[in-house]
Order: structure tokens, then sequence, then C-alpha cells
């Protein structure tokens, strides 16, 4: 298999589960192949304590008949409640300040001989009953902090309204219209803010592969996205900011994968999102122009999911696999330096200062056989929160999980 095979294999592999494909993706590709790890792409939703303005009541989902677990080197207190039994989730996973708030799964629905449209199925967590409820109903899902509120999109995409949905009693409370349709959602960190990314056309839309395979590739030929808009949750007002794609194709700075959402940095105070080139982000204020990053997130790897630690102290960083066969960095905001490694194949979201939610693998070794860990730095300790997902991307089994803080 040449690079450029590699290259249309690992966009495609990355193309339902949203951002770009990074900088220098040729060597990444073959990197990833050498190392067998296995990564997923998405929109980063920053961890910070907060509750959602149109939520008014937040509760502790402590919930009966569920594992409790203390392990004795965490030196943080860790509510957990875990189901290693359940993949795909049934009942509520939490462990720290982080849960499961959702998760979906993704289908290629063909729409002619040559298009075809990546759709999702998702399931929500119902805060009343602690279990997930699956629907079909919406193309994009965000849940903001408090677990209570969740922002949808209808399915058709793009789309002229925004809804907000009250997770509890499954109706949507409020609609949000827009001028300019909008194909992707995130909360910001305290839940007041909603940056909604706009498209032209359907950013999950899907081209035959080359070659004859008679799968599906993403259509990387052009951008769709047209700009952002940045909402006050309770007022429903908001404000618009076109960010231009570049049209020159040979310019690396010009390629975005055709979904390549906006989502807020770890301080709220900008808006950010992947690019292919270095360094693999670009941070943006609330007019679409152009700004540095914040201090502490000029190392992040946009492809974890983890990023900052609450504290701001520590940074979630790429695959190591050194001292364990599956292990990620935990990196020094301020310099990029690694500090330690930690157990995790990829790190998805801070329970606490010290501890984080990770993919990691079973004991058949299988990259691509994982389940939802929790693990604690400095600690030999992982404790199971799920069952393991299946294998193939083309089964409702492999599905990607969607945190929020509770």
């Amino acid at each position: 298999m040449n690079v450029d095979e590699l290259v249309r294999d690992s966009l495609r592999e990355q193309a339902d589960e949203q951002p770009p494909a990074g900088a220098g993706l040729a060597d990444r590709v073959l990197a990833l192949r050498r190392r067998r790890r296995a990564r997923r792409f998405v929109s980063v939703a920053a961890a910070t304590v907060a509750v959602v303005a149109v939520a008014v009541v937040v509760p502790r989902l402590d919930s009966g008949g569920t594992t409790d677990v203390r392990p004795a080197d965490v030196t943080e207190p860790t509510r957990i409640t875990a189901h290693p039994d359940q993949s795909p989730p049934r009942d509520l996973i939490a462990a720290g300040r982080t849960a499961l708030a959702a998760y979906y799964a993704t289908t290629v629905v063909p729409q002619s001989a040559d298009r075809a449209v990546s759709t999702r199925t998702y399931w929500l967590l119902n805060p009343t009953t602690q279990k997930y409820v699956k629907t079909t109903k919406w193309s994009w899902v965000a849940v903001a902090p408090g677990l209570r509120t969740a922002a949808v999109l209808e399915q058709d995409l793009p789309v002229r309204r925004i809804g907000l949905l009250d997770l509890a009693s499954g109706e949507v409370k409020r609609w949000i219209p827009v001028e300019r349709a909008v194909g992707g959602l995130a909360f910001s960190p305290d839940g007041r803010e909603l940056v909604a990314t706009a498209y032209n056309a359907n950013p999950d839309l899907r081209v035959k592969s080359e070659g004859g395979t008679g799968g599906w590739d993403a259509n990387i030929e052009q951008s769709y996205r047209t700009g952002f808009y940045v909402f006050d949750v309770a007022s429903g007002s908001g404000s618009w900011s076109e960010v231009k794609a570049g049209t020159d194709m040979n310019d690396p700075t010009a390629f975005l994968n055709s979904r390549q959402d906006f989502a807020f940095s770890h301080d709220g105070s900008r808006i950010w999102s992947g690019m292919p080139s270095e360094p693999g982000y670009q941070f943006y204020d609330r007019q679409g122009r152009k700004v540095d990053p914040p201090a502490r997130e000029k190392y992040l790897s946009w492809f974890v999911d983890a990023g900052l630690s609450p504290d701001g102290k520590k940074l979630a960083g790429d695959f190591a696999g050194k001292k364990y066969k599956t292990s990620s960095w935990i990196v020094d905001p301020r310099t990029g330096k690694n500090l330690v490694e930690t157990h995790g194949q990829q790190l998805l979201a801070w329970a606490g200062d010290s501890t984080l939610v990770a993919w990691d693998i079973g004991p058949d070794g299988n990259e691509y056989h994982q389940r939802l860990v929790l693990v604690t730095l400095d600690s030999d300790k992982v404790v199971p929160l799920s069952d393991f997902r299946a294998t193939k991307d083309d089964t409702l089994g492999r599905w990607t999980p969607i945190f929020a803080d509770r």
C-alpha cells in the first residue's frame, strides 16, 4: 500500500469522527500504522465546572446498583459509576467531575451512485432515569455542563434553527433561528454560550472511494464552512463572524476537512478549530479575526479530546507507548515538555486534576478493541468503566462517547 492509499484510508476512517486530518498527514499515518495506535478526532469540549443558563437545577447523578470505586492511590475523591459489562452503555457512566452525557454511532446512507451522507444515531442520557435513550431525530447533539440541556440540529444538514432540548423530558423547549445554515454546535465551558459552525452544504457528505473499493470518503475537494455564530443561551441573541476558507488546494493552510467545526477555548475567551498545517489549530476572537492561542493551549494536540486539566496545570498529550503498550503523555502546558506517561490509549476527559477517562485496550492487544477506563497519574491502577466496543466501523457497536461536566 503506497502513501497516497494510506492517506486516503486514514481520511476515510476519520471522516465520521469529525475534525480534520493533521499537519504532515502522510507521515502521521505511517507513524500511526507503525506504532499501531487508533485515534478519534472530534470537536474539543472544554472541561470546567459550570451550570448552563437554561438549567436551574443540577442533580448529583449517583445511582443505585452500580459500582462505586475509590482506588487507594487516587489522591482526590472520585465518585465512579461504572458498568464494565455494558457496551454500548445502557446506564449512566461517570467518574469524578465528568459523565458520559451521550454517545453516537454512524451509518453511511447512499443518496445516489456516487454520493452518500454519514448519519448519526444518538443515545442521550436522561438525567432522571440515568439511562441512555436512543434517538434518530437529531443530526448533531452538544450537551451542556450540568447534563440537563442539549443543543440539537435536525436532519438534512445544514439547518436554519437550533433546538434547546430538555434531556429529562426529551422536548425542545426553545428554537433559535439562524439566517445562515449551521451544521455543528459546541457549548462554552460555563454553558452560557453556544458556538454554531455555519456551512453552505452538508459537511457530512460522502463520495465514492477511488479505486473501486466500494467505500465512501469525505468530500475533501472544497470546504463548505463559512463562519460561526456565538449565541447567549439564555436570551438566544447572537453574533455572526465570517471565516473564509482558502481556495488554493496546494496551500496546506487552505485545506479543511468537509466537517471542520468551531469550539471554545478552555477559558472561553476564544473560538478555535483544528487545521491540517502546523501547529494544527487556529484561534479566533469573537469577530472571526485570527489571534494567538491562550498561553496554556499553545501546545495542545488538537486530536486529543481531554485538553487542559481542570486546574490548568496539565495538558493531555499524544500517544506514548513507551512504559506501557498503550499509554499517553501528560504535558506541561507552559513549555510543551512531557511530564509523565500514563495509562490510556486515548485521553478523552478529565475526571479530576489527576484522573482521566480514556479508551484503552484489553489483554488481547487489539488496538481497536477498546473500553472506557479511569486512569490515575503516577499509578498503575486502571478502573474499567464500560465493556469493550466493537472493532468494525460498520456496526452500531462502534460507538463514540460525548462527555460533559456534571
